[in-house]
């Protein structure tokens, strides 16, 4: 008989007290129960460390002493549960995610569909839903010098594309042991893509099982109607365009360093530099923060070189398609 695949969660949580009751709850009661369920507190200063502690004794937690942004705290939670305890799998999540109640049976069921692929495959993904809109967060393949985005499929079980977001992914331990823990040294941004391209060149597939879904907000963006265009725009703030420019334009120098490659990222910085003329709240700063961005990615100047400002936010991984740029049109 085949012995059962061991699975763990791990959630990276930031200031998180307000989301985190739901999204353990949704973890809990998950038709599949999960062996063990991890939850990394970047050193949130909010409520998280007390509600995790009285509410939740069953809860592996791991306590960071600094904020590591969404890099480090994938890392140190992918380094205990798939290095140190050896799970076959790690379910990874953002602290606002709800998968379904059958979310992760759905993903394991997916591996029937994935024939002479099966043991090639490092992640099983959801379709990533928002709860408001209903809209759903494709999924990038790469075309020629471009990436583009794989609509969710009701034709097909699975589809294999080359970057996800990390909320809801699925990861094989023997991928992560082979083609390594997520960067560090991105702190926040691109974080999932980068690893997804790093797990591509390695050889390794990506799946995304398409009755497997996942609630999930990206960013609040807001819908302005420009001479018949619909355009949704979500405003970041200066430290964070700085991440975003910073850590695309050094994935794709790494992977993809192409003329036209190249050129197909400055396009859409050129956009997303438009986007913020027109709809930023603070236009000079993060259109500087980009050009400094854009920069220290060149010249392959890494590290957390920049700390959020003191507010309360979210430590999500975003897609560059579907936050502060604008959405639906990338070509």
């Amino acid at each position: 008989m085949t012995k059962p695949c061991s699975i763990a969660s791990v959630t990276v949580a930031y200031n998180g007290a307000s989301v985190l009751r739901q999204h353990l709850a949704s973890l809990k009661g998950q038709s599949r129960a999960l062996d063990e369920i991890v939850v990394v507190d970047n050193a949130s200063t909010d409520e998280t460390p007390h509600l995790l502690a009285s509410e939740y004794p069953e809860v592996t937690v791991l306590h960071q002493p600094t904020n590591g942004g969404v890099g480090g705290g994938l890392a140190a939670g992918l380094a205990y549960a798939a290095l140190a305890k050896k799970y076959d799998w790690v379910w990874i999540f953002d602290q606002d995610s709800v998968p379904s109640p059958d979310a992760l049976e759905r993903l394991l069921c997916g591996l029937q569909h994935l024939h002479e692929a099966k043991d090639r495959t490092a992640i099983l993904a959801p379709v990533c839903v928002h709860p408001e809109t209903g809209m759903s967060y494709p999924a990038l393949s790469w075309r020629s010098s471009r990436f583009v985005t794989v609509p969710a499929s009701t034709a097909e079980p699975v589809t294999f594309v080359d970057m996800v977001i990390s909320s809801g992914s699925l990861m094989r331990r023997k991928a992560i042991e082979e083609a390594g823990l997520p960067r560090k040294d991105f702190f926040i941004d691109f974080v999932d893509y980068e690893n997804c391209l790093r797990l591509r060149r390695h050889g390794f597939r990506i799946a995304v099982v398409n009755d497997s879904t996942l609630e999930h907000a990206i960013g609040t963006p807001t819908t302005f109607n420009i001479l018949g265009w619909d355009i949704s725009w979500a405003d970041h703030a200066p430290w964070r365009e700085y991440y975003m420019a910073r850590n695309e334009v050094f994935t794709i120098w790494q992977y993809h360093p192409r003329l036209a490659t190249k050129a197909f990222v400055f396009y859409r910085l050129v956009q997303h530099a438009l986007g913020v003329l027109l709809f930023g709240k603070r236009k000079l700063e993060c259109l500087r923060m980009m050009g400094r961005g854009v920069l220290d990615g060149r010249a392959g100047r890494l590290g957390i070189r920049f700390l959020p400002e003191m507010e309360t936010h979210r430590a999500s991984i975003t897609s560059p398609v579907q936050t502060g740029s604008f959405v639906g049109k990338l070509p």
